[in-house]
This record gives C-alpha cells, structure tokens and sequence, in this order.
C-alpha cells in the first residue's frame, strides 16, 4: 500500500480519491475549500492538509484533478505547491484536463510525471470505470498504472508528456460532434409527431448509436440537463482543443461551430448544465 496525495477534491476528484482509500491507501487530501475535506476524509479516512505541500509531504504518489491551467500550475509550483515538498523519487499524476503545453513543462521538472486525463464523466468515477488516457514516459505509467487501476478500468499509455492532453482533445472533439447531431436527430424526431422512445428503439442498436445516444437521448426528451459535466468545462475543453489546432495545423470546423453553440447556451443561462443542454438552443 502507498502514502498518496489527493489534490483536488470536485465533482470528479473526490470520488476518485475514494477509490484509492477503499483499496487500501492512505491517502492525504488538500481541496480549496477545507470543508470538502474534512468532509471526504469524515467518510474514508486518511487526514485533511491546509496546503498541497503538506498533503505531499513524504507521499509515495500525488494526484491533482483540479479546475484549469492556472489551478495546476498554483497546485504544484505555487508558494505551497506540492513539488516543494515531493520527494525527488515521488511520482505526479495529474488527471485534470489541461493545455499540452503544462503537461510538458511539469513532466520537465521531475522524473516520473504522467498527464493522464480521464473520460466517463461523474458517473465513471463513482463507480471507478474510467478511461484515462496517459503522457509520460514508460517508466513513469508503469509506476502509476497500479494506483489508477483502483478508479480506472481502462489505462492506455499514449506517447511523451503531453500525449495524455492531445488524447482528451480528441475525445472531446469526437463528443462535440456526436451530442450536437443526437441533440438534431431527437428534434427532427419530436418535430415529425413519433414516440421518441421507439425511435432511440429503433435506431440505437444501429450504426447511429452511441454512448451519448444510449444515455441523453431519453434525457434530452424530458429536458434534464443535470448529469454532471457542464458546458462551461466543454467550452474550457474544446478552448484548449482549438488552441491546441491552431498550433499543429488540424482543421477543427464542427468542433469550432459547436463551441459556438455552446456559448449561445451559456447565453441562456446553461453554463452548469451538463453538455446534452446544447439541445435547448434547437427549441422546440
């Protein structure tokens, strides 16, 4: 078992860290807000720090799952970030999806660092069935590939530091893509008088289902938008995607237009709502 640091304790983070309590870890958290951890640590154990530096103090492993690159950056190489404590053999994993430019620039600074973003949203981490797509070197997944095991049933190292980021940018465009053309499919449907339960029946099993499909569809129909990952992180997400093609010269069209859509969505006031509320601004 391993002396772990959580760093980060939201919607996602909290469940994650989770894991590795009940798998048997002692595990010292540090979140903003001081009363998330009390609170996570009233129900799993291990102790609340007042700093990252004091959760990573004499820690095998730290772990952040923070907001952006600002949050990652002020966590690790802050005043009290953690890398002024780590032990120099310690391992860093951060899950937080952030630019491929920070990813790089920390894996610069310690030997085992892993960008390792993850897919599957709150519900994949409560129940630790997560995808985590991984950056860094051999060395350094191998040594985070156990811890991870405890929240992610699917691991897949992708290539150098940054590799991880580029991965979780390719996920969320394919997901842009997908959700806006379910969020259309299910208008058409209500718009043409059929039972929209019989159409998800009758398509979904086809070359036209998805996950998204499979999950939002029935949500969509009754206008619930409440399933964890909002739009504001999309349009983050998707921002750092863009940025990232402007870069590499990828052209981005789809994803570009419905970040735009995203922002009208904002506009109504959906910025918390998860991303299947893209379909509100179809109307009716």
């Amino acid at each position: 078992m391993a002396n772990v640091a959580w760093i980060g304790l939201g919607t996602m983070g909290a469940p994650m860290a989770g894991h590795l309590a009940a798998a048997g870890h002692e595990v010292a958290v540090f979140n903003r807000t001081g009363e998330k951890a009390q609170a996570w640590v009233a129900r799993h154990g291990g102790r609340a720090a007042a700093t990252p530096a004091a959760a990573a103090e004499g820690a095998d492993a730290v772990f952040a799952c923070v907001g952006a690159d600002a949050d990652l950056e002020a966590v690790t190489l802050g005043p009290d970030g953690a890398f002024a404590a780590m032990r120099p053999d310690a391992l860093f994993v951060d899950h937080t999806t952030v630019s491929a430019r920070i990813a790089r620039a920390l894996a610069e600074t310690r030997a085992l660092v892993v960008d390792a973003p993850v897919s599957g949203g709150q519900s994949g981490a409560e129940n630790g069935t997560l995808s985590a797509m991984c950056g860094g070197s051999e060395e350094a997944v191998a040594a985070a590939r156990p811890l991870m095991d405890s929240y992610a049933a699917r691991v897949v190292h992708v290539g150098g530091p940054g590799a991880g980021q580029q991965a979780k940018m390719a996920n969320q465009i394919a997901i842009a893509g997908v959700i806006q053309g379910v969020a259309e499919a299910l208008r058409f449907t209500q718009a043409s008088g059929l039972d929209t339960a019989r159409v998800l029946e009758a398509i979904s099993a086809g070359a036209a289902g998805s996950w998204q499909m499979a999950n939002r569809w029935p949500s969509m129909a009754e206008d619930r938008f409440d399933f964890g990952f909002a739009v504001d992180w999309m349009r983050k997400d998707l921002g750092l995607a863009l940025e990232e093609a402007r870069a590499n010269g990828a052209t981005l069209p789809v994803a570009a237009l419905v970040d735009q859509f995203y922002a009208e969505v904002q506009a109504m006031g959906g910025g918390r709502q998860d991303t299947s509320a893209i379909v509100r601004r179809l109307g009716r």
